[in-house]
């Protein structure tokens, strides 16, 4: 079967509708350390616009993913031995997921916003992310987690909504996204996160049966160590326990937002988002639009 090509999105800028690009020719094509970024498949594109969601299976080696693990474990379990400031995934080799070159791709294609201040350069370029992080955790789990399923219907929440979900042939804005790492390997059914597949465009109030875990509405995963669910938190979703008996569950809960739009009452250690190359600053930015770019 023929690919067919759609045209170029256009967005209309805030003066007299005159028509902005996506951005695409003044992407960032590499992370902060210089490493390629690959634009994602237009398979990838479309299994996330249609579920909401999009697992990736495998992104980190088996020694990445062991090293990040470790760390985690260590600074949770023991923090006696790793620096308070350094307790978080800022810290350690999982600085490095927060502007992981899959992670980019994604932001660059479903979070990113083109708008700027009627004239100023983009906000995404080489030298800055257009997109930033707006907040950052892990979880180290051996057994329980609960169920508290949340969010949803993200096309019909109103603008300024974080938890929303836009789209139009050829383009889709996903709002507040969440990237989750898995550092060890989730066995289906033993506690990963699970979803609500489509509900981020529901137009109807969830039924009843969306408040049981066992419902047949709910998908979830199984995945290696060193996997990537991305998510829009348009998307009802929820925790559930961890039931696996063999080792514990260890992920990494990065969420990312517009450069306009703040719905997290966090912020970083400056500390260390000083110590960070200078585009993973960029990350960190204020919440604003005009003139919101690296010069």
């Amino acid at each position: 079967m023929r690919h067919v090509p759609i045209p170029d999105p256009v967005f209309f800028d805030k003066d007299l509708g005159r028509p902005v690009h996506d951005g695409g020719s003044v992407f960032t094509t590499t992370d902060s350390e210089g490493n390629p970024v690959t634009p994602m498949t237009q398979e990838q594109k479309y299994v996330f616009d249609t579920r909401g969601w999009l697992l990736i299976p495998g992104v980190l080696s088996e020694d990445e993913a062991g090293e990040m693990r470790e760390w985690v474990t260590r600074f949770h379990t023991q923090p006696e031995t790793v620096p308070e400031r350094d307790r978080t995934p800022l810290a350690g080799p999982t600085q490095r997921l927060i502007d992981h070159p899959m992670a980019i791709a994604f932001c660059q294609e479903f979070v990113y916003m083109p708008y700027r201040d009627g004239g100023g350069a983009s906000f995404g370029n080489e030298d800055t992310y257009g997109f930033r992080l707006e907040m950052s955790a892990y979880r180290h789990r051996s057994a329980g987690g609960g169920f508290g399923p949340h969010n949803g219907n993200g096309m019909m929440r109103l603008p300024g909504d974080a938890h929303e979900y836009r789209c139009f042939p050829g383009k889709a804005h996903a709002g507040l996204v969440r990237a989750i790492w898995e550092l060890n390997e989730v066995e289906h059914g033993t506690g990963g996160t699970i979803l609500i597949s489509g509900s981020h465009k529901a137009a109807f109030t969830a039924p009843e049966s969306a408040y049981s875990p066992d419902s047949p509405l709910w998908d979830t995963y199984g995945c290696p160590a060193g996997s990537l669910l991305l998510f829009t938190e348009a998307t009802t979703h929820s925790a559930t326990n961890w039931t696996n008996p063999n080792h514990p569950r260890v992920a990494v809960l990065n969420s990312y937002n517009t450069v306009c739009t703040k719905w997290h009452d966090w912020a970083p250690d400056p500390i260390l988002v000083e110590q960070m190359p200078a585009k993973r600053r960029t990350l960190f930015r204020p919440v604003n639009v005009a003139g919101n770019f690296a010069r």
